[in-house]
This record gives structure tokens, C-alpha cells and sequence, in this order.
């Protein structure tokens, strides 16, 4: 059992979260720590599907430890803003939570695959779970006792919102954590979609008393290996710890009705155009982790500070931002964001899993690397290093699977056939010279 437990009273639930996991907690849950009126704003959280971790931190009161790696050592510090931890298959709870008059936010880390978005933005018709869902909150009606049945987070949100709806709970907001642009916009397609099977009146309901926050959101926070999470859980006498890097940016726009913690205070910014700062980090943050993660393991690395340091892996990564800085804003100061991140990559106690990055890689290649891409070919260049981060992702494909492929993440490169021809160049040299690694190394 754990040895930490609260000493002074637990700050009452104002905003619920959905998809706990180690970022939320190194990102959001500290931002709200952090902040000057920390002691208002209390998150009850769900995980996405495992009881474990809901139930190793109520068996904490909701605090964990957070270490910080920096390159020079460790600091450590614990949590608080977490007061209540709930499986996210406890729909009722979660329900229950979002209808109270007292929550004002709801936030989401789902991933990008959690929104289960067409291209379009709206419900993938396609998903079976989609339409699963659907049709279960066309019948829930006043009852929400079949809401057990809903197994997506956007089906679960619309049944909440519409319960606050029904209870007269009044406005809110809800902010979106996951690497998507425009994610709150993404967020309230999705969650209007889903209302239209409920009913005309949910839609307008959430339309005139929803707003969606759009935010970037900055911040390594590896999953630990279970020899690290054993070790750091038995010197630290906790039994759910986070290990983050020394950096955290976090930036947001849109309304909070209900109002919201003083965030600027722990550091973040709320601006009114965001869209320049969301490019910056998914281009050159999560672009490079995408090219790093496909690329590095070929070249024999397990973890990112192992393939930054790789001259080939580095002149991708390098390649690839020389064109995605020519379409950011000059006022980002990207050459700074730029050295940063190599800082930040070579970080060796950091033990960022390439695999763990290269999860979903063809949703990732859509958002991180096509818009640069498309912008390049644009303007009228060859988008070389746009051409080799696909490579590097997609080198195992022959060339009808190839196009194939690229069409997922962007029908108009697909149909392109000078950048078609680059990519498949440079993936024949990727594959050359794997092979001439290889037989080097016999």
C-alpha cells in the first residue's frame, strides 16, 4: 500500500477528464496543481479502458508523484489536483460527474484515434463502434441505465452532455489535450454528431451552452518500462508514478463559460489564434517523433535519444522541419523551438520507446507530415524532405500499396505523380542502404 495520503482538503470537482493516463497527469492535472487557485478546482478522472490504475491511485486519493528527468538528475513532487479515479467503463459515475451543476470543464487526452473522426471531422460512419453507439443513444431517452453500453468516448460524452441538458446543469466547457489540430473543433463535430441521434433539442442544447477549447499541448512524457515502474514505485513508495521532462508548454483558445483555473499562472498561454502554435508542435515535435519512430528502429534504435543522435536519423528529421519552418510564423521563434527540441530528444534519461511513438503511425503521417507536404508542393518546390519522412514510414511497401498508402494520409500527394516518384526514390535508397548496414555489420 502506498504512503501517501492527503492531509488537507481535497479541492472540490470542477472539472471531469476523460482517458487518465501518465500525460494527463504530467501535463494537465500539473498545470492545474500549479495553478494560484488550485484549491478550487478539484479533476475527478476515468482512465480509457483498465480499472488498474483508476484503482491503484483511489487507493492514494488521487496523488501520485511526478518525476521530472532532466539530464543532470531528478527532481520529485507530488500531485494533488486528482481527487476522485473511476474506470472509464463506469459510464454511470461519469454521467453523474458532467451532469453536476458544480463541473465546468471537461478535458480529454483520448489520443487521436479516440475521437473516431471521418477525415471530415464528423463520426466515422465506418466505425462499427460508432454506429454501435449511435443506435444506443437513440433509446436512452430520460434513462440512462443502457448508457452501460456505450463503448466509445465520444458516445459516452454526447449521453453526459445530454444528461446536463436534462438536469439543467448549465454551460460548460470542453478542452481538448490530444495532438490534433484544431481539436476542439474536431471535439464538437464529433460530440454533434453523436447528439443528432439523440435528439434536434440535444444538438441546439449544446450549441448555445458548449463551448470547445482547442489547445497545444507540450510535454515528453514516456511510458515507463514495468522493470522502471516497479523500481521508481518501490523507491518512491507509490504505486502509479509519472516520469516527465523539465519542459511543459501548454497553449489554448476558446471560451470557458463556467470559468476555469488560473492556468496562466503555472505557465500556459491563452491565445487568440492558436492554429500557428498547433502547427509548430505537430510538425516539428510530432513530425519528427513520427520520421524517428519508423526510421529509428532500422537503424537499430530502441529510443528516441538513440536515433537523434544517428547522423541519418538527424538529417530526416532536420530535412523535414527545414521545410515545415517556412510555413510558420517567424513571431514563434522557431529556430529556438528548434534547438530545444534536439535538447529535448537527447535527453538520455528520457527513455522515450520509438515503439510506443510509432503506434498508429497512418493517422499520425496525416496530421504531422502531409500539411507540410501539401504546402511545399504548393508553392511549387519538391517537398525532398517531406518525400523521405513517408519513405522512412512506408518503406516496406511495394508501389500499388505505397500509393495506397500515401492516398490514407493525403489524397492530392497520392495523385501527385513527381512527389509519388520522390517518395518511391527515396524509398529505394532507404532500402539500399539498410541492406549495405547490414551487410556491413556481418
Amino acid at each position: 500500500m502506498s504512503a501517501l495520503h492527503r492531509t488537507d482538503p481535497a479541492p472540490p470537482v470542477r472539472i471531469v477528464h476523460l482517458g487518465l493516463g501518465a500525460f494527463s497527469r504530467s501535463h494537465l492535472a500539473w498545470y492545474t496543481a500549479h495553478a494560484a487557485d488550485a484549491a478550487q478546482w478539484g479533476i475527478a478522472a476515468y482512465t480509457g479502458r483498465s480499472a488498474a490504475l483508476a484503482d491503484a491511485l483511489t487507493a492514494q486519493h488521487g496523488l501520485y508523484t511526478l518525476v521530472t528527468r532532466g539530464a543532470d538528475g531528478d527532481e520529485t513532487e507530488v500531485v494533488d489536483s486528482i481527487v476522485r479515479t473511476r474506470p472509464g467503463d463506469d459510464v454511470t459515475s461519469l454521467i453523474g460527474d458532467i451532469a453536476a451543476p458544480a463541473t465546468a470543464i471537461v478535458s480529454l487526452t483520448i489520443t487521436e484515434a479516440g475521437y473516431r473522426a471521418a477525415p471530415s471531422g464528423a463520426p466515422d460512419q465506418s466505425d462499427p463502434l460508432i454506429v454501435a453507439d449511435r443506435a444506443v443513444l437513440a433509446t436512452l431517452g430520460d434513462d440512462v441505465a443502457g448508457a452501460h453500453r456505450l463503448q466509445t468516448a465520444p458516445g459516452r460524452l454526447a449521453a453526459a452532455l445530454d444528461a446536463r441538458r436534462r438536469a439543467g446543469g448549465g454551460p460548460l466547457a470542453v478542452v481538448s489535450c490530444d495532438n490534433l489540430p484544431d481539436n476542439g473543433g474536431i471535439a464538437a463535430r464529433v460530440v454533434a454528431g453523436m447528439l443528432a441521434s439523440v435528439s434536434d433539442a440535444a444538438v441546439a442544447w449544446c450549441a448555445e451552452n458548449v463551448s470547445f477549447v482547442s489547445g497545444s499541448v507540450d510535454r515528453i512524457t514516456p511510458r515507463l518500462a514495468p522493470e522502471e515502474s516497479a523500481r521508481l514505485s518501490a523507491q518512491l513508495d507509490d504505486a502509479a508514478p509519472v516520469v516527465t521532462e523539465p519542459f511543459s508548454d501548454w497553449v489554448l483558445s476558446g471560451a470557458f463559460p463556467a470559468g476555469r483555473p488560473d492556468w496562466e499562472s503555472a505557465g500556459a498561454r491563452v491565445v487568440a489564434d492558436l492554429e500557428p502554435w498547433e502547427a509548430r508542435k505537430l510538425w516539428l515535435l510530432n513530425g519528427a517523433h513520427t520520421i524517428l519512430a519508423n526510421l529509428g528502429p532500422r537503424r537499430g534504435h530502441a529510443v528516441v535519444s538513440e536515433a537523434i543522435a544517428d547522423a541519418e536519423c538527424r538529417t530526416a528529421v532536420e530535412a523535414f522541419w527545414d521545410e515545415a519552418a517556412v510555413h510558420l510564423p517567424a513571431e514563434l521563434e522557431i529556430d529556438a523551438y528548434r534547438a530545444a527540441l534536439l535538447d529535448r530528444f537527447a535527453n538520455p534519461r528520457i527513455a522515450h520507446a520509438l515503439a510506443q511513438i510509432a503506434l498508429d503511425t497512418p493517422t499520425k503521417l496525416r496530421l504531422r507530415i502531409a500539411p507540410v507536404a501539401e504546402r511545399e508542393r504548393a508553392a511549387g518546390r519538391r517537398a525532398i524532405g517531406s518525400a523521405r519522412a513517408f519513405a522512412a514510414c512506408l518503406d516496406d511497401a511495394p508501389d500499388d500499396q505505397l500509393r495506397m498508402r500515401l492516398r490514407a494520409a493525403s489524397p492530392a500527394l497520392a495523385d501527385d505523380a513527381a512527389f509519388f516518384a520522390d517518395v518511391v526514390c527515396a524509398r529505394d535508397d532507404l532500402r539500399t542502404h539498410a541492406a549495405r548496414t547490414l551487410e556491413e555489420t556481418r
